[in-house]
């Protein structure tokens, strides 16, 4: 099993799924990424504890530029990519069976982007690296544009343009260093680390800013956040998911594997403006947060004060940070996903996703608020809890330079709690509401979505070295880079 095949998988269905008869175009998507996950963890339980890269593929594709189809996957490139191929099926299987008569393209737009996504985090080749960052936003633009809510063209329209603004910025600095990478040139991942580092400070610091506006915008961190809670609120729950488990990784991946080990004189002079930028966004996003009604846009604003967090331990160049940041993209990608499922289950059985208008739940499904409840102390960073683990490194990390800094960015967990726990308590808790009062218990389908993610919500809370060991090398050899 090579990390190839795992490429493959996705992309092969994402074919044949159109050609299968609708009816069964669910089935089959589900188990071709099914299949994936399974590869991926054969791959991670045999995976050497080590900096270097495993279960490579070079293969000459551009020779006059230089240009190499060359995957790989390190300690954290086999973390994001089991996140991936984790959360993928069960977004397929939580998509309602009646989704429309174009389900075979709903499915195959899944498939495909599962490929590109594992594509960003596999690549070793700065090319590679932004065809398939560009190939991940074809599908989700299609996903929220043709199955999205009333507003989808007017936000779907602004994303792209975000997004795509952004990834030419990348674009840019790409091309710079791969022409100052030795002739023949090369977009070979470590010519272009050395090129980079051999770049005086202001040329650094240029280029950091090109990556910066490419992968802040993906996070997205503050103030580039502005596409973020209407794309969440407006998006089909299945592209909300896909967007807020696994996209918004995107740009933190790229951050720790080309930004930081290509720039660090850029990295160190700038770092100071980046944890400031997401610390105000961690501020920022939980106080609109809790003025919220809306659980949904709750939860997409939610996502910001998280990533902001994950952001500000990355920058602060220690090993603790730099950790959390890898173990809280896992348990957020898990703990959000789960979420707005439930917001889902919330709103086809009451047609509401006004936090007032609901109450008493847990009188008709204790099944349902158990889940709920569990979930929701993984968001609030509660110990044995998912997020705890992430959330406890990342303060650690960002205490480290300075203690100021980290008491603000601990708000996330204070202010997490207030706007989590409050709206626990008006959904679920308390007399039962007109629209609450025929709520029904969790079908079977919607307990094997939510299953697997509350044993990663305890799992990843209880026993956290099965991931950090794993990544502990790979972020080491970056910060010797410094």
């Amino acid at each position: 099993m090579r990390t190839l095949d795992i490429l493959l998988i996705p992309f092969i269905a994402a074919l044949l799924v159109l050609f299968i008869p609708r009816k069964y175009a669910k089935r089959f998507a589900f188990g071709a990424s099914a299949l994936a996950f399974i590869a991926t963890v054969v791959l991670f339980i045999q995976f050497p504890i080590s900096a270097d890269y495993q279960y490579q593929f070079d293969a000459e594709w551009i020779h006059s530029l230089g240009i190499h189809f060359h995957i790989g996957m390190d300690g954290i490139s086999i973390l994001l990519v089991l996140l991936t191929t984790f959360l993928t099926p069960l977004i397929i299987f939580s998509t309602p069976d009646d989704i429309n008569e174009y389900s075979s393209v709903f499915y195959a737009l899944m498939l495909f982007m599962e490929m590109a996504l594992i594509g960003v985090f596999v690549a070793m080749d700065g090319f590679l690296f932004y065809i398939f960052w560009e190939l991940a936003l074809i599908p989700i633009y299609f996903i929220c544009l043709l199955w999205g809510g009333q507003y989808r063209v007017k936000v779907t329209l602004k994303f792209f343009i975000y997004t795509l603004t952004g990834s030419l910025f990348m674009l840019v600095a790409l091309l710079f260093l791969y022409l100052h990478t030795p002739a023949p040139h090369s977009f070979n991942i470590i010519d272009l680390y050395h090129a980079g580092k051999a770049l005086d400070a202001p040329a650094q610091g240029y280029l950091f800013l090109f990556f910066f506006l490419a992968f802040g915008i993906k996070m997205p961190i503050f103030p580039l956040h502005t596409w973020q809670p209407n794309t969440y609120t407006d998006a089909p729950t299945q592209g909300t998911m896909l967007l807020s488990g696994i996209m918004l990784k995107m740009g933190i991946y790229g951050v720790i594997r080309w930004m930081i080990p290509m720039l660090p004189i850029a990295a160190i002079e700038y770092s100071h403006y980046a944890i400031w930028l997401s610390v105000i966004g961690i501020v920022y996003a939980s106080i609109i947060a809790i003025t919220r009604s809306d659980i949904k846009r709750l939860i997409a604003y939610s996502s910001i004060a998280h990533v902001g967090l994950i952001a500000a331990g990355i920058f602060a160049f220690n090993m603790q940070g730099m950790q959390g940041g890898v173990i809280q993209m896992l348990a957020h990608g898990v703990n959000v996903v789960g979420l707005f499922y439930i917001v889902d289950i919330i709103q086809k059985r009451t047609g509401t996703r006004k936090i007032m208008s609901l109450g008493g739940i847990r009188q008709q499904a204790p099944f349902f608020a158990t889940a709920f409840i569990i979930i929701t102390l993984g968001a609030v960073a509660l110990p044995l809890t998912n997020g705890f683990v992430g959330e406890f490194l990342l303060i650690n990390g960002v205490s480290q330079y300075g203690i100021v800094t980290a008491g603000i960015a601990g708000l996330t967990i204070i202010l997490g709690a207030v706007y989590m726990l409050r709206t626990y308590q008006h959904v679920v808790l308390g007399e039962t509401s007109l629209e609450s009062g025929k709520f029904t218990d969790l079908t079977m389908n919607e307990k094997v979505v939510l299953i697997p993610i509350l044993i990663m919500v305890i799992l990843m809370g209880v026993c956290p070295n099965i991931f950090l060991k794993v990544s502990e090398p790979a972020i080491t050899k970056i910060l010797n880079g410094f």
